[in-house]
């Protein structure tokens, strides 16, 4: 038990370290970008006192947009200010099911670019059963995310084939997918068969409601059964590496393809396996984020849940319980983000600039230790794939 404390504060040692400058900068940057801030500047105490009082303020705002907002419960309903919270859950659901997609292909020695279009394949697939089919309450619900989940599979496993059987390499081919399913979208709902009757403009129809996520906190919050789906996928995929024969082998693969071949593993068979899994867990993105929060498709529909999956994998050391804690992260930034531009105009995008420290710093780990003094820990797997350079 101690050893496993141990192992576990060292793993989260650096990427908490990395949170802690991302969110330093930050500050650094809302400050020197507040025009009252700057026109202290000749009084050292006073342009400390103004700075901190700036950052303060936008961090709490970015609190209260996240995870509890006092100023809600004002008809007397404590629960009511976590509706904040429930918002965080609703957009980390999603990014969940995509950085799992991302980590696993990374523990293969793969790198999935294409869970953006492996999202718009899942999103594609569940709501057309979602619409067009009259199914019971249940069966409606799993005969769409099922659709959804296959249909980002087979996308995926286009790319896993065509890199097993031909050696192109996943990046080029991922971010090629995910043209295709971006410009595909555009065309499919302007189709008799997706366009909503009477519409012109490019969204199919609501899926009906015996193919939505049951709400798990009635109809005033927006929180629905998605996160459990999310949550038994971060649990599948953990058995699936670590207490299953092919995820030994998707391990194995991903450490050193060329020794796995050579002790019997069929390392095209991993590739394509491991693409069509990850497609699945990136459809199932789409399909929850239809069926428990927007409930009909659209052209924005993926929004950039595929592109944050990356970071969202990366921050989670590739891990499925990192991966569901970073994704809260990233959905308590998104979410609070928002208000924080509307109470103390701090722009939106010094979230994105926040991502991108993180992401800078998760990167960089030598700069990091350097900074912090922290000894590099002894490893014997690496994060990312041997396979990168094909």
């Amino acid at each position: 038990m101690k050893n496993s404390l141990i192992k576990f504060g060292q793993a989260i040692k650096l990427p908490g370290l990395s949170f802690f400058m991302a969110f330093t900068l930050t500050g650094l940057i809302i400050a020197i970008s507040d025009s009252k801030v700057i026109a202290k500047i000749s009084s050292p105490l006073e342009f400390i006192k103004s700075a901190l009082a700036a950052v303060g303020n936008a961090y709490l705002a970015l609190f209260q947009g996240s995870i509890y907002d006092v100023n809600l419960t004002k008809d007397g309903s404590f629960l009511q200010g976590f509706y904040p919270l429930s918002e965080t859950i609703v957009i980390a659901t999603p990014l969940i099911l995509t950085g799992l997609s991302v980590a696993l292909a990374f523990k293969s020695g793969l790198f999935n670019i294409g869970a953006q279009g492996q999202f718009i394949f899942g999103a594609i697939g569940a709501s057309y059963v979602g619409f067009h089919f009259d199914l019971p309450v249940g069966i409606h619900i799993l005969a769409a995310a099922a659709a959804g989940a296959f249909c980002a599979a087979i996308w995926g496993g286009i790319v896993g084939l065509l890199k097993a059987r031909t050696g192109a390499h996943e990046v080029i081919l991922t971010i090629m997918m995910n043209y295709i399913a971006s410009y595909f979208i555009l065309w499919i709902l302007k189709t008799q068969s997706f366009l909503r009757p009477g519409r012109i403009d490019p969204i199919a129809p609501e899926v009906r409601e015996s193919a939505r996520l049951p709400l798990l906190a009635g109809s005033d919050f927006r929180l629905n059964f998605g996160i459990f789906i999310a949550l038994g996928a971060a649990l599948f995929v953990w058995w699936l590496l670590t207490k299953t024969t092919i995820g030994f082998k998707f391990r194995a693969v991903g450490a050193n393809g060329q020794a796995a071949k050579t002790a019997g593993i069929s390392v095209p068979f991993v590739i394509t396996s491991t693409m069509m899994i990850c497609g699945a867990l990136a459809g199932l993105g789409g399909a929850v984020q239809v069926l428990g929060s927007e409930y009909a498709l659209n052209t924005d529909i993926a929004g950039s849940f595929g592109f944050d999956a990356i970071t969202v994998a990366l921050l989670g050391r590739a891990q499925p319980l990192g991966t569901v804690f970073a994704a809260l992260l990233f959905g308590a930034l998104h979410a609070g983000g928002r208000t924080m531009q509307s109470s103390t105009g701090v722009p939106l995008d010094i979230v994105l600039v926040t991502q991108a420290l993180i992401v800078l710093f998760i990167a960089a780990p030598a700069f990091v230790r350097y900074i912090f003094r922290v000894k590099k820990m002894n490893t014997s797997a690496s994060l990312t794939s041997k396979g990168w350079n094909g």
